[in-house]
């Protein structure tokens, strides 16, 4: 479907919009219209196949290693191991727990080994009506149903890719990992949230005894400390906390939510420095998740995550930041936002994560690859990082299910997560449906 036209792309989202969500466009007209196929809708790249995870279709991060993918999950407490050695039928080979109430949904695959992150099941564990509470409170004051979980990291030898061997466990007390760093070598880089602080903090593991991980340095936004007495500097409606920090040589950076991006000297692991920090919420609505480097070219793409239904909060946009220098990293530009607009309808709308550019995966600086929620997986072209240009999409189909059991959640995809071969295979989790193997041809 790669030569659909916007006109044509319109009429067939009109099917799962319903009659008169289209402004303009006769209901009558819409009625005619098929729904997205199964497959999706696409420009320049190919739908290979779909697997349902073994009936865990919440799924988060993706991680690919000789011939398996590793799947964590965000509501069933566990991560799944794929046989993707045929890309066409994933199948599942091996599932892994810590127990209930303890989700395992972001982990790190290098040098045979598996880090995973280990935390409260918080959606099990709060009680919003709508999933804006996570997002607008500090995580310390998020819980209100506590039950028993693990928090800490966990590693993993991968040896036999279809086992996880659990080989080390890193105790940190508290409500546990968000998501981790680590593409081999000494350090690990982990947002984890301790007792006494208010979210989640940069906490820097040292992995050179790999069944004896220790943590060698902590650092957080000032205010976050509350057990020390630190006056919060969050504002009322907002949530300061390290989404995760990715490093190139000897810099760090990291998104904090709606508390900006910050850039890091991390050349004494056990001293990080602050070179700079800059926030654009507000104006912007914040929600800084991802901070992908590119260091070939003293650039860094920062995708801020869309954090509530329909629009509610505006537009949440992926910047261009330039970083050359670092004391005075300067925005330069945003990737163009999809221009279905009627996306805000349906459901989450915007971005939610980059493909981070790991070692033994697709690499570039001027290909971008992003997740956008409800409008699916979009890839840009930055060449000239002033003007991004996106360059194919594809656009997932509605879940025949909502899998997100918080309350007031639309039925609709909800594009997590992409991982991309150096071949162009591209797998595509959804928080709702599953993972999708999809190829970009452009």
């Amino acid at each position: 479907m790669a030569g659909i036209s916007r006109r044509q792309h319109l009429r067939q989202l009109g099917g799962v919009l319903g009659a008169g969500a289209l402004a303009g466009v006769a209901p009558s007209a819409l009625a005619a219209d098929p729904e997205i196929p199964p497959e999706g809708l696409a420009k320049g790249v190919k739908h290979i196949s779909y697997c349902d995870i073994g009936g865990r279709p919440d799924s988060v991060q993706v991680m690919a290693s000789r011939n398996h993918l590793y799947v964590g999950h965000m509501f069933s407490d566990g991560l799944t191991v794929l046989d993707a050695s045929n890309p066409r039928d994933l199948k599942p080979v091996g599932f892994f727990t810590a127990g209930q109430y303890t989700r395992t949904h972001h982990l790190q695959v290098a040098d045979n080994l598996l880090l995973l992150a280990n935390g409260a099941n918080i959606v099990a564990m709060q009680s919003y009506d709508t999933m804006r509470g996570y997002f607008e409170n500090a995580l310390a004051d998020s819980i209100t149903n506590r039950k028993k979980f693990r928090s800490g990291l966990s590693i993993h030898d991968l040896s036999k890719p279809a086992e996880l061997r659990e080989i080390a466990f890193l105790e940190m007390p508290g409500f546990g990992i968000n998501r981790l760093w680590w593409s081999g070598g000494r350090h690990a880089y982990v947002s984890a949230h301790f007792d006494g602080f208010t979210d989640h903090i940069l906490c820097i593991v040292d992995l050179n005894d790999v069944t004896k991980p220790e943590i060698v340095s902590k650092w957080w936004l000032p205010g976050m400390n509350r057990a020390a007495g630190e006056e919060s500097r969050t504002p009322k409606g907002k949530r300061h906390a390290l989404h995760h920090m990715i490093t190139a040589g000897n810099r760090g950076y990291g998104a904090w939510r709606d508390g900006g991006f910050t850039i890091h000297d991390i050349k004494d692991p056990a001293n990080p420095k602050l070179l700079s920090h800059i926030n654009w919420s507000p104006p912007f609505p914040g929600g800084t998740h991802t901070p992908l480097p590119l260091p070939g070219r003293g650039l860094a793409v920062v995708a801020d995550e869309a954090n509530a239904e329909r629009c509610a909060k505006g537009t949440f946009h992926t910047f261009v930041v330039d970083v050359r220098a670092p004391e005075n990293p300067v925005p330069i530009s945003t990737l163009p936002s999809p221009r279905e607009r009627d996306f805000c309808q349906i459901g989450t709308f915007g971005p939610h994560n980059l493909h981070e550019n790991r070692p033994g995966s697709f690499q570039s600086e001027e290909t971008i690859f992003a997740t956008y929620n409800v409008a699916g997986v979009r890839v840009f072209d930055i060449k000239d990082a002033f003007a991004p240009k996106e360059v194919a999409y594809w656009v997932p189909p509605v879940p025949k299910k909502l899998v997100d059991p918080r309350p007031n959640i639309a039925l609709a995809a909800k594009t997590c997560d992409c991982y991309v071969t150096p071949e162009g295979l591209m797998y595509v989790t959804d928080w709702n449906a599953g993972l999708h193997v999809l190829e970009y041809f452009g």
